[in-house]
């Protein structure tokens, strides 16, 4: 046998670059061209160089023809020549070499313009365009869009599915000044190689993913117990972000809703933009819609579900989170929960209305409430909203450092200062923290005046908003994002100008019918027929009526007062200095009035119950029935948030 080793022939992937050629080694190469001085030949797609006819002796070769050749000098213009070498063609061992590309992380590839690189990831979203096919890739840091060609809107790389791990080969383009890779093979990974990529995916996100180190704005024990949970509610949200999963925030249309979910909104599309190459990833990553009561309803859920399903058919969309706002707690929720469970939509709920967790616990991945903590309503949405926004994003700005607020050169403001303290206001809370909520705001040049018209207007907006977000509007009402710190205060004092307006022509058309009565526990009674004696389908609407008229009998009477405002299927319920548990007596009334369809929520001392119009007076007499064994409590203050 011999001991003579068998020669190694090297034979170039198509995409290698001439990087790949290395002094010494032998390598296959083709015919492309014969000349009186030589022929061409190709080594790769982009390799090729000169064999002079000096160094081929009597050898003949035509196009197409194979022979394997060796570097022989690399001039100074970039130019390539080789020479012959004599081997048995059955006698050698071919080894392929692949692309010896960069592979880089979604950071990197600004350094790398007009490089070819690759980007190893997750697909998570593939659109067809009417030119090329866009594959959307996460690696843990960044998502940046690939694009693939076959043809003017045929789907490239058909096989490749959302969810996929792959790796992309590619050059690293700018467009529209964002980054682009415009694909150049892309390959679904299996085995080692895909378990290497998803270890490496999970450990950046999760590192990513985790909340900022923020302090929170007060200190006060309440948030201290939450804490933890806000956290969480952060690195889920930034999470999904990370995942290019869309967020759809849902929050209750009123003053500490909008409070809850503007900065929230906020903070998360300057996340998605510091995260993903897709210049317009921010408008469609995040969407925000009111819900009018107090609760996910059906409806509302069905739309949601409706709008990601036809996201997905059409665009390639993931199923989104869904954030829950101001709302969410109840067993009124679960139905639509259990919807969207179908689908496996997750969801996160952050609320301070009553909870019943027995009902949604199972459904939610988190739920953040005051009321699992022992504490109550006046930790309000809002508060709690803005500390989860600074552990999203905390360039956000809290007025705490002068060279955070915001600039004279018309940029738009991130100041949330004032953003807890018009939401305790909207919701009447009477927390010992509202002190300190009140002197941040003042420190951000907002005095106690201004927060209530905020909050007014707020309310306002929101009534007449109904279903739509009304996105730019509610910034400058608000303040957060605005770039017209002269537009936020003149459209403040016009619109809650319009509300004050409002309500006292309502207050001078119901004062007249509202029946009082003495209770056995020395608290008095105000009822109102909200349906008969106000103004119909303009505002304020009945909630607000009702703790309109519920202010004005405490001012003139003092406490402790329930005032009931009600209609042909509903009931709006507004106490002071007494402890009414409406939760539990929402419950109590559904097990004791047969065929009365008894359903509602809120705080303790502030809700909304509906029923079958047939028994309304059986659940109204029940209900003053329950009033009148109340515990009175003065230490409650007064409370008028949240139902509308």
């Amino acid at each position: 046998m011999s001991d003579t080793a068998v020669p190694v022939v090297y034979d170039l992937d198509p995409e290698c670059s001439v990087e790949a050629v290395e002094d010494g080694r032998h390598y296959l190469a083709t015919v492309n061209g014969v000349v009186p001085y030589g022929v061409f030949v190709d080594l790769s797609e982009s390799v090729s160089g000169l064999v002079h006819e000096s160094t081929l002796g009597d050898a003949t070769h035509g196009v197409g023809d194979e022979l394997v050749v060796e570097l022989e000098e690399r001039k100074p213009g970039g130019d390539l020549s080789f020479r012959p070498v004599d081997v048995d063609p059955d006698s050698i061992d071919v080894e392929s070499v692949a692309p010896d590309y960069d592979v880089l992380t979604t950071p990197a590839l600004t350094d790398a313009i007009e490089e070819t690189v690759q980007l190893e990831g997750q697909v998570v979203q593939i659109r067809q365009t009417g030119g090329p096919t866009i594959f959307r890739i996460r690696d843990g840091q960044g998502i940046v869009p690939a694009a693939g060609f076959e043809s003017a809107g045929v789907r490239a790389y058909p096989a490749v599915e959302v969810g996929d791990y792959v790796r992309v080969t590619g050059g690293v383009e700018r467009h529209d000044d964002a980054l682009q890779l415009e694909v150049e093979d892309l390959a679904v990974l299996e085995g080692d190689d895909r378990e290497a990529v998803v270890d490496a995916v999970e450990e950046r996100t999760a590192e990513r993913a985790a909340p900022n180190d923020v302090d929170p704005l007060v200190e006060w024990d309440a948030l201290e117990a939450l804490w933890p949970e806000l956290e969480r509610v952060a690195e889920r949200l930034r999470r999904a972000v990370l995942e290019g999963r869309p967020i759809s925030v849902r929050h209750h249309a009123d003053g500490d809703g909008m409070c809850a979910s503007v900065p929230l909104q906020r903070a998360l599309e300057r996340l998605v933009a510091d995260v993903s190459e897709d210049e317009e990833a921010p408008q469609h990553a995040i969407r925000r819609l009111p819900s009018k009561a107090p609760f996910y309803e059906l409806e509302d859920a069905t739309r949601d579900l409706t709008q990601a399903l036809e996201d997905r058919a059409r665009h390639g969309q993931r199923l989104p989170l869904v954030c829950m706002l101001d709302n969410g707690s109840t067993a009124e929720d679960a139905p639509s929960y259990e919807t969207l469970k179908h689908y496996d939509v997750p969801i996160v709920v952050v609320d301070h209305h009553h909870p019943d967790p027995d009902a949604v616990e199972d459904l939610v991945e988190e739920h953040v409430n005051p009321y699992l903590h022992g504490e109550d309503y006046s930790v309000t949405t809002g508060m709690l909203c803005v500390e989860i926004a600074r552990m999203v994003d905390p360039e956000l700005s809290t007025g705490d450092d002068p060279e955070d607020d915001a600039a004279d050169d018309g940029s738009p403001s991130d100041d949330l200062a004032h953003v807890p303290a018009v939401a305790g206001l909207s919701d009447r809370s009477d927390a010992d923290a509202m002190t300190d909520y009140l002197d941040l705001a003042a420190e951000a040049g907002y005095d106690e005046a201004d927060l209530r018209d905020v909050g007014e207007a707020l309310d306002y907006v929101a009534h007449w908003l109904r279903y739509d977000d009304g996105r730019h509007l509610v910034d400058d009402v608000l303040n957060v994002g605005c770039d017209d710190e002269e537009r936020h205060r003149e459209l403040v004092d016009l619109l809650s100008s319009r509300s004050e307006s409002a309500i006292d022509e309502q207050l001078e058309a119901a004062l007249p019918h509202v029946e009082s009565e003495e209770l056995a526990n020395g608290a008095t009674l105000y009822r109102i027929d909200v349906e008969q004696h106000v103004h119909r389908f303009t505002y304020p609407a009945p909630g607000k009526t009702t703790g309109a008229v519920h202010d004005h009998m405490i001012a003139e009477h003092g406490e402790p007062a329930i005032t009931i405002g009600y209609g042909p299927d509903f009931a709006v319920l507004r106490s002071d200095g007494v402890r009414l548990d409406i939760p539990e007596m929402v419950t109590e009334l559904t097990e004791g009035i047969v065929g009365g369809g008894v359903s509602g929520g809120g705080h303790l001392v502030v809700g909304s119950i509906k029923y079958v119009e047939g028994r309304r007076d059986a659940v109204l007499d029940s209900l003053v029935e329950k009033m009148a064994d109340a515990e009175i409590d003065e230490s409650l203050g007064t409370t008028v948030g949240g139902v509308e």
